[in-house]
């Protein structure tokens, strides 16, 4: 998350008008690479008897394999690079969930509402 915030002040900061750039990590990952690692993150973190891997479903029709974004731009025009690992980017990014329940729950379970969160007046 961090990663991303600085690559964008850097952009907005010193990148050119109307230009494009693309963030990433050089973390090429299949989608099912990138499912078996949180399930192993949340093995680690809120352990339970079966694994998580084990509530993995496959489909049939799954046409996008995999992501990736080319962020060979940003590095040579403005010299940066990622400070986070994909594994330790993706753990903080488990941690925040694991520790947010409430407000992404109520996304989940219908009840946000399009209100503002995380503002008191």
């Amino acid at each position: 998350m961090e990663n991303h915030a600085w690559a964008l002040i850097l952009v907005a900061q010193e990148g050119k008008l109307g230009e494009t750039y693309n963030i990433g990590g050089h973390n090429e990952k299949t989608n099912l690479e990138v499912v078996q690692t949180i399930c192993d993150l949340l093995q680690e973190l809120v352990p339970q008897d079966s694994s998580y891997r084990d509530l993995i479903t496959f489909v049939t029709d799954r046409h996008d394999h995999r992501y990736a974004i080319d962020a060979g731009k940003i590095e040579q025009e403005l010299g940066w690079t990622p400070q986070e690992t994909f594994k330790t980017g993706l753990r903080k990014t488990v941690q925040w969930y694991l520790s947010n329940k409430p407000g992404w729950q109520k996304v989940q379970d219908g009840s946000y509402q399009g209100e503002r969160l995380g503002v008191t007046t």
